[in-house]
């Protein structure tokens, strides 16, 4: 008598450390470098946990959620992810998970909500991006746990919010922006509920403010930047706020630093005020430099 095989159905295909994306590609391909996917959406599933979505050229790849540890890498081509109505990238991973995010400009043509939006994970890299268009926040930052975010090398404008917004509603929320260009939005950098965020050699400039500490306990600490023709340039906004200066050009605002009553506004004594219609607000305490 014969013996009978059973097979069953072929096994799911196996995730990919690195793939690939292309304006040609198709999200039916197994996004390899030789036949690509044309979606962000279309190679995540492909992609392994600590994996790499990069750019083969340039072309929109779409908006997407990105729910583990993963980098997107588009330098060296544009890159684009352009949406109307919703988020371009939302993170929203594990514990442990870190996102990079590489090279991508986001274009929200005036109806898209925010561009980057991170809700969870470990950390979250921004790095050479541009981002426009959008009603909200270019990165929002509104966590639920405490994780730290890095921005560098990026442009943000034309926005109907926040430049950079940092919050969370447990732990805290550290953000370095270092070298950003963030101009035409309601604030450049806003550290909100347990938020603490560092900024520094960024040129900040023509906003509602230029950095501000939002909520009670957030500390903003500001190094080495420009902020000119912004409302106010440095803003300690409620009681309990922090602002943080030190070596800044502080240039042509309405308001060169402005300190609600209760707020904390400490300065290194080695900030440069110009042309501001009012300097603004005395330091309550003076940082001790070494």
């Amino acid at each position: 008598m014969a013996a009978a095989w059973s097979f069953g159905g072929s096994s799911a295909q196996a995730q990919a450390s690195r793939t690939w994306v292309s304006g040609v590609g198709d999200d039916a391909n197994p996004c390899s470098r030789t036949a690509p996917c044309k979606t962000f959406a279309g190679a995540i599933s492909k992609t392994a946990a600590g994996g790499e979505i990069d750019c083969l050229d340039s072309a929109g790849y779409g908006a997407v959620t990105i729910t583990k540890a993963m980098t997107i890498n588009c330098l060296g081509v544009i890159g684009s992810v352009l949406v109307s109505g919703t988020n371009g990238i939302v993170v929203q991973g594990g514990p442990s998970d870190i996102v990079i995010l590489r090279g991508i400009e986001f274009q929200g043509i005036g109806t898209g909500i925010n561009g980057i939006r991170f809700l969870a994970g470990k950390a979250l890299v921004v790095d050479n991006c541009a981002i426009y268009g959008f009603t909200t926040n270019g990165i929002d930052i509104a966590l639920g746990a405490t994780a730290s975010a890095t921005a560098k090398d990026t442009i943000i404008t034309n926005l109907g919010g926040v430049g950079i917004r940092v919050a969370t509603t447990a732990g805290t929320a550290a953000l370095e922006a270092d070298h950003m260009n963030i101009s035409r939005v309601s604030s450049g950098v806003e550290a909100n509920q347990g938020g603490i965020a560092t900024v520094s050699n960024s040129s900040i400039f023509g906003n509602g403010n230029g950095v501000v500490a939002s909520f009670t306990g957030a500390v903003m600490n500001s190094a080495n930047n420009v902020l000119a023709n912004n409302n106010a340039g440095a803003n300690a906004s409620v009681a309990g706020a922090t602002v943080a200066l030190t070596n800044n050009d502080i240039f042509a605002n309405n308001t060169g630093v402005s300190a609600a009553v209760g707020s904390f506004f400490v300065s290194g004594n080695d900030n440069k005020f110009s042309g501001n219609a009012s300097n603004g607000a005395s330091p309550s305490s003076i940082m001790v430099i070494h």
